[in-house]
């Protein structure tokens, strides 16, 4: 299978990341297949540049890309990919938070 993530460049302190479609069972800095771009988080704002027909072309194939490199693709403009969001550890707590009112209120309604 083929994914599109992120291998690390730069120096320490100083990232410098290149958007790569790989084999999945590569290591994160191992050989690649192609460098569809790179993204530098240093500057500001951030630098991304993205090569937008190779993306098209490996997506077309059914390459999975990271959740980073979708968001990243997202904010590229690129078409076919939607932005994700990571659940963390707050948005979890705040559901279960939810769900217990939710139950209470409906335990609540019921006994009247």
């Amino acid at each position: 299978m083929v994914k599109l993530r992120l291998t690390r460049n730069g120096s320490k302190g100083a990232p410098f990341y290149r958007i790569i479609a790989v084999d999945s069972k590569q290591s994160r800095d191992g050989k690649y297949i192609e460098q569809i771009g790179y993204y530098n988080p240093v500057k500001n704002p951030a630098e991304i540049k993205i090569d937008a027909e190779l993306a098209k072309k490996w997506l077309a194939v059914g390459a999975q890309p990271t959740d980073t490199v979708a968001n990243l693709f997202y904010k590229a403009g690129i078409a076919g990919v939607e932005k994700t969001f990571k659940k963390t550890a707050k948005d979890v707590k705040d559901e279960a938070i939810d769900a217990a009112v939710d139950a209470v209120v409906e335990d609540e309604a019921k006994s009247e």
